[in-house]
């Protein structure tokens, strides 16, 4: 399937003789469709792409997958796609978690955005960042208040994950 990056959004045209984009996005929840594209972001797209599921173009050029790795990498973002494919390929439907102040918002396989509710909120951190206790205490409300589960991924030095699941608990 092709796409054009266009900044940081990677478009699919959807037509008659493109209806995958439709169900990539029905079916298996990558992107919004925005007129008559199915929009991604770079690391959905990135992670569609390393899967063969898609050839992205620039300026009418092929890109290959170490040029779009290298875009994410020059946004800081790595860490960010390496906890993205690690929970696709474990079966998780990831939405945006933006306006939650975390990376991602996580469905339990099954579940399924407009059936139901995200079961977590997915906060990354780094082997070696420091967590400032107050920012921790705010990020634990938040996801409570939403009545998500916090789910911490902590990336090491080797990109290895670790998953921590943080729950309120009243005393």
């Amino acid at each position: 399937m092709k796409a054009i990056l266009n900044d940081d959004i990677v478009s699919v045209l959807i037509d008659e003789d493109n209806r995958k984009a439709i169900s990539l996005n029905e079916k298996s929840f990558f992107g919004k469709i925005e007129d008559n594209f199915l929009e991604l972001s770079l690391i959905e797209a990135c992670y569609l792409m390393e899967k063969g599921r898609l050839n992205i173009y620039e300026n009418d050029k092929k890109c290959d997958f170490t040029y779009i790795i290298d875009l994410i990498r020059k946004k800081n973002s790595y860490g960010k796609y390496i906890v993205y494919r690690d929970l696709k390929d474990r079966g998780y439907i990831i939405r945006t978690g933006f306006k939650y102040g975390a990376e991602f918002r996580l469905y339990d396989r099954g579940n399924k955005p407009g059936d139901g509710h995200s079961e977590f909120l997915v906060k990354i951190f780094f082997g070696n960042d420091n967590i400032p206790a107050m920012d921790f205490a705010s990020y634990i409300r938040v996801s409570h208040g939403v009545n998500k589960n916090l789910l911490l991924a902590i990336v090491d030095d080797d990109l290895d994950i670790t998953y921590y699941n943080v729950e309120w608990t009243r005393p």
